[in-house]
């Protein structure tokens, strides 16, 4: 059962998480997470667009961190990114897959040396909503089959969208430069998007980054 208590990232405020967001620049959304990951753990700047073009010339070399080149990145290949940065730059960080539990997913959030990397899935015309802030301003609204990877930074039962109708998960998101909000789902659209099953894949997706290295 979840805990009814709200809970954020490492116990930052929004503002602070949401200002980890930059808009993202084609299909990218996991080298931006990525990116994102490493600098709320180690506080160190990785460019998420140089990353995506190093992953695309390793694609040609063999190295498959990627469906293809300017193509999607799975769960599995975003472990394969972290370790491939820790082992190239030297950062003490690493990363591991997991089909991830609903009820104690809140309880990551309180780990001060891990981030959650989420992927959700959606088949043609059934995009899960996902809103900015506490609008009902829908920035999901594609009819295409989709997936995208967020990082999970908050759980709050009383978030609202608009005081319409409830939205308790939070997350940090690559679709909006410089906004002191982060994105928003409710229970039952996130629930379904993260649980679509893939082959490779599997339902409930969850990429934990976690810093090898105590401050």
């Amino acid at each position: 059962m979840l805990n009814p208590t709200r809970k954020t990232l490492h116990a930052k405020p929004e503002a602070e998480l949401a200002g980890y967001q930059a808009r993202q620049v084609g299909n990218t959304c996991s080298f931006h997470v990525i990116s994102a990951s490493i600098r709320l753990l180690l506080n160190h700047t990785l460019d998420p667009m140089a990353l995506s073009d190093e992953v695309n010339r390793l694609w040609w070399r063999g190295r498959l961190m990627r469906v293809a080149p300017q193509w999607a990145v799975t769960p599995r290949m975003q472990v394969r990114i972290i370790r491939h940065l820790a082992r190239t730059r030297g950062l003490p960080i690493t990363a591991s897959f997991h089909h991830g539990d609903p009820g104690s997913l809140p309880e990551v959030l309180t780990d001060l040396t891990t981030i959650p990397i989420i992927t959700i899935i959606w088949p043609w015309r059934k995009a899960p909503p996902i809103y900015l802030g506490s609008t009902t301003q829908n920035f999901n609204a594609t009819r295409s089959v989709g997936g995208h990877s967020m990082i999970l930074a908050a759980y709050d039962p009383h978030h609202t969208a608009g005081g319409q109708f409830a939205t308790p998960w939070g997350f940090i998101n690559p679709w909006i430069d410089n906004s002191p909000h982060l994105f928003w789902m409710q229970d039952e659209d996130f629930h379904r998007g993260w649980r679509f099953w893939l082959p490779g894949i599997g339902s409930n997706p969850l990429v934990l980054v976690q810093r090898t290295v105590q401050p």
